[in-house]
């Protein structure tokens, strides 16, 4: 497993190093906001990471099952919406955050099967880190 760390850069007020094994990118915030957008939002991060692990899980799924499954495209955003807005939230009060991920398959598939591969989408592990509970422990070092 990689290590993550982030580290200001002293590029702009929000402008952020990351480092991940190996790779290297930049995280920042819109100039609306005060950022110099030099890169990626981190909620953009988030997003992407989704969308990675959904096209992951579904071409290792297809290829284990001999699905001839060519091209998987996601299109991610997210939006925040009143709580009273969804009425299949737990929240009821003030705002939710609604991410929407659009897959499009490309390949000879039955509808059977492109059933089937939604029901996948939806065990790619970020998507369960996602809609599982979440702990983050943090400390000062």
């Amino acid at each position: 497993m990689a290590t993550v760390e982030v580290v200001s850069n002293g590029r702009g007020k929000f402008a952020v190093d990351i480092s991940i094994g190996p790779h290297a990118m930049i995280a920042d915030e819109t100039a609306e906001v005060g950022g110099n957008d030099c890169g990626p939002q981190p909620h953009d991060f988030l997003l992407a990471g989704l969308g990675a692990c959904t096209s992951m899980t579904l071409k290792m799924y297809a290829e284990r099952k001999g699905i001839p499954l060519e091209e998987v495209r996601v299109h991610l955003s997210r939006r925040k919406i009143k709580a009273a807005d969804c009425p299949d939230c737990t929240t009821t009060e003030g705002e939710v955050e609604e991410m929407t991920r659009e897959i499009t398959l490309v390949g000879d598939l039955d509808a059977a099967t492109r059933q089937k591969l939604l029901e996948i989408a939806n065990k790619c592990p970020v998507h369960k880190t996602l809609t599982g509970e979440i702990k983050v422990r943090t400390s000062l070092t």
